[in-house]
């Protein structure tokens, strides 16, 4: 099953796994819940899952999804490669993490690995896991290292785009942080609000 909002992406996503013998699109999905919807009701052996869909947090919705199909293997898609995200995906129950520039030659593979209930890391995203300290620890606000960064920056004042530009993240990669600090019952306002939200302390 292949769960995207880009509909060219799924098309191509399609065409390639379609040409694997064996291999069959069952479903397919453009935000999350309509995802959980058809897990629900095809029961995929895999599910390729963008990490950034609408209709909410597709991590956080990863336990959903298999407290919908337990048997169903997800393989997370991404357009770049961030280790937290990873990190937090795979915790959640993923048993696969590509990146999408690779897709072509990596994807099938890691399809494959779990499908057979094996996990699966971009060479490339596995590299910077080993190589970067664990910033996907949580505090016990349910935050982690870097939505703490991303957090602090918003308590002064900067906007979304200004803090994809600190920390060299991609906007939608800024706006699935916001979404989960917002989880944890942060009140962010407005998106690029000057005074974006109320603060509490952080328990660490």
């Amino acid at each position: 099953m292949l769960a995207d909002d880009h509909v060219l992406v799924r098309s191509g996503l399609r065409m390639l796994i379609e040409a694997e013998p064996g291999f069959e699109v069952v479903a397919e999905a453009g935000d999350v819940r309509e995802t959980l919807r058809m897990v629900r009701a095809r029961k995929p052996g895999v599910l390729l899952l963008d990490l950034m869909m609408r209709g909410g947090s597709s991590l956080t919705a990863i336990p959903e999804f298999l407290a919908a199909s337990p048997r169903t293997a997800i393989v997370v898609l991404m357009m770049e490669s961030e280790p937290d995200f990873a990190r937090a995906a795979l915790g959640a129950g993923a048993l696969a993490f590509v990146l999408k520039e690779d897709a072509a030659t990596e994807l099938l593979q890691a399809v494959r690995a779990a499908a057979q209930g094996h996990r699966y890391l971009s060479p490339q995203l596995g590299a910077r896991i080993a190589a970067e300290p664990d910033a996907s620890a949580r505090t016990r606000d349910g935050l982690t290292h870097r939505e703490c960064e991303v957090l602090g920056l918003l308590a002064l004042g900067h906007t979304s785009e200004e803090i994809a530009q600190q920390l060299a993240l991609s906007m939608r990669t800024v706006e699935a942080h916001r979404s989960h600090i917002r989880g944890a019952g942060y009140p962010l306002r407005s998106p690029d609000s000057p005074r974006a939200l109320i603060m509490r302390p952080i328990h660490w």
